[in-house]
């Protein structure tokens, strides 16, 4: 390479071809020094650093196309657009554009059959002096519409830094209304510097969102640590609601609501949501996953990729792109993202041994076509995160649970105890005590039965309600009985026969030992009544439990929608909704009753 201008045309014999004096010749090298080279270089270094100034914490999209609007002006083309690679499908998308706004483009093409594909299988610069003459530029309209003939395609690269992934592979088009121009080699490596100086841009905004991930994980795991450390029992809707402002801060969506799986994954139902001011439904409220193509995708659908018009199937996700015309939505669900302004919606399945057990779903107001590496990788980490946080709520509630049978068994021993003391026993005290020995067995049983069903509330069968009322009736006599609670009045049990109904029966087990726990509680210190009524209502089986006490009306909302900080309130609205069943409370005098009604088994 010469190091001057002036050894350069010596060394092409340009001054003597034109019989120049070596004034002349210094005359001719110092004016196109000065006068040509010196602005020329000035003006790519001030095009170079406009592009390189370009803000790297906005958008992707909007990084793009500022910098194909700069390109387009510093080449002095007509427009310019920018085509990402995508390595699931082969294809190409539209991610910026300048200059090409009104004009309809395809959103993806082919990497085998277009010019921004054999850019990025060659990793190499193509011009195409008219497009009208090009095989492989397929989209002719674009001279007719547009009035373009040429172009220049340059390779874009943008480093991943995540994990093991490659980096992603692009093209920038740079279009010209000549016909069949003849681009200089200068034009080609300026395009070539200004698309690496939007890869620098995009390196740098894939630093600082890495760095905002990272900050996003500490949060969370600062807040899960401070709230541990305070000994407060995790609950899953306070920890969604915990977490969700520093996912806000890094996906930009309207709500996000969280929805459990049923063991049969037939139902779903809504365990939390965030923003609380747009929730659109109450917690609680239950879909038959059957009716909703996007629910049973979304649990059934998702083991192999396919990147649709408007929905796009990740073995990770579910990304409706365009509610309003995907196959997945139906009418109602049209109309509800039309009233709430919802143009995507994500959905996330949470799997335990590859089995749905929650469902996260985004609703955003702009239309994601994709998602990068970071925000996939902060959404597994949400959802590991979130699935700690049920199997932490759970085991809570399972050494909750433990109190009432160690109650029992301990009473009911030491009644045993006190019986055989004696030595002389009589017929009846063999009946007491092979009686105390059964439910100490039972018991006993019960509490490793609550050991090994970590993670669920057991199978679903038919159980009889009355008779299983019953028996946690008699345990909670016995556990008043322990606690020393002389002014309580507990009254023999009210039940009809014949209350069948679907549900595990450990789960109604312990939530009828919460009911009846917390309303031992609930009566005053100076004395009152306990009481239980099993009845049938219609189509509904009801366990009534009534004591002396009144509860504040501002309560009776909150404790519907397990907004307590009480654990077994919590226990008893989750089982209930879960079981298609409903949770009523009333007053009467000075007594508070609690209702729980669960559908009667049809045989």
């Amino acid at each position: 390479m010469p190091l001057t201008l002036a050894d350069f045309l010596r060394d092409h014999r340009f001054p003597a071809s034109l019989n120049l004096s070596e004034e002349q010749e210094r005359h001719l090298v110092t004016a196109i020094e000065q006068g040509f080279l010196t602005e020329f270089i000035e003006q790519v270094i001030l095009e170079s650093e406009d592009i390189l100034g370009i803000d790297p914490n906005l958008e992707r999209r909007t990084i793009l196309e500022l910098a194909a609007a700069k390109i387009v002006e510093a080449l002095k083309a007509e427009a310019a657009s920018i085509r990402l690679l995508d390595a699931r499908t082969l294809k190409m998308l539209s991610f910026g554009s300048s200059g090409l706004e009104d004009f309809q483009r395809t959103s993806t093409i082919p990497v085998s059959k277009s010019i921004a594909g054999l850019v990025v299988r060659h990793g190499a610069s193509i011009v195409v002096p008219s497009i009208k003459k090009d095989p492989l530029y397929q989209a002719k309209k674009i001279i007719a519409t547009k009035g373009f003939n040429s172009l220049i395609a340059v390779p874009l690269r943008i480093p991943s830094f995540v994990g093991e992934a490659g980096d992603i592979l692009g093209s920038l088009q740079i279009y010209y209304r000549e016909e069949d121009r003849e681009f200089s080699k200068i034009e080609v490596i300026l395009a070539e510097m200004f698309a690496r100086r939007v890869s620098h841009v995009l390196a740098r905004k894939k630093i600082l969102d890495l760095k905002k991930l990272n900050d996003s994980k500490e949060k969370i795991t600062d807040k899960i640590f401070i709230k541990l450390s305070k000994r407060e029992g995790i609950k899953l809707k306070d920890f969604f609601n915990l977490i969700m402002p520093d996912i806000a801060e890094f996906l930009n969506f309207l709500s996000c609501l969280l929805f459990t799986v049923s063991e049969d994954l037939e139902h779903i139902q809504l365990e939390a949501a965030y923003p609380l001011d747009k929730t659109y439904y109450e917690p609680g409220y239950s879909f038959t996953v059957e009716h909703h193509d996007y629910f049973r995708a979304a649990i059934h659908g998702l083991k192999e990729y396919a990147d649709l018009p408007h929905e796009r199937r990740h073995p990770n996700y579910l990304l409706i792109k365009n509610p309003a015309r995907s196959e997945l939505t139906s009418s109602g669900l049209r109309a509800f993202v039309k009233e709430h302004d919802i143009h995507s919606i994500l959905m996330v399945p949470l799997r335990v041994a590859e089995k749905p057990r929650h469902i996260l779903t985004f609703y955003a107001a702009d239309q994601k076509h994709s998602f990068q590496e970071d925000e996939i990788e902060l959404l597994t980490f949400l959802g590991k995160e979130i699935m700690k946080a049920s199997t932490l709520e759970f085991l809570s509630d399972t050494i909750h649970d433990f109190k009432n049978p160690a109650i029992a068994v301990a009473g009911f021993a030491e009644r045993a105890r006190r019986l055989t003391a004696g030595g002389d026993m009589q017929a009846k005290d063999l009946e007491k005590l092979d009686r105390y020995l059964d439910i100490i067995g039972r018991e006993s049983a019960r509490m490793q039965d609550i050991a090994l069903t970590i993670g669920s509330e057991g199978r679903t069968e038919v159980v009889d309600l009355g008779r299983t009322a019953g028996e946690r009736f008699l345990l909670n006599e016995e556990v008043i009985s322990r606690s020393r609670r002389k002014n309580i009045a507990v009254e023999s049990l009210c039940r009809e026969e014949g209350l069948l109904v679907l549900c595990p029966l450990y789960g109604l087990e312990r939530v009828l030992d919460n009911m009846l726990n917390n309303a031992t509680k609930a009566i005053p210190a100076e004395g009152g009544r306990l009481t239980m009524r099993c009845f049938r209502e219609g189509r509904m089986a009801c366990i009534a439990i009534g004591n002396t006490g009144l509860i504040p009306a501002a309560q009776f909302e909150q404790i519907k929608k397990g907004e307590v900080r009480g654990r077994g309130l919590n226990i008893i609205t989750r089982f209930a909704q879960t079981n298609h069943g409903k949770l009523e409370i009333d007053t009467t005098g000075n007594e508070t009753v609690i209702t729980i009604k669960l559908p009667l088994h049809q045989q």
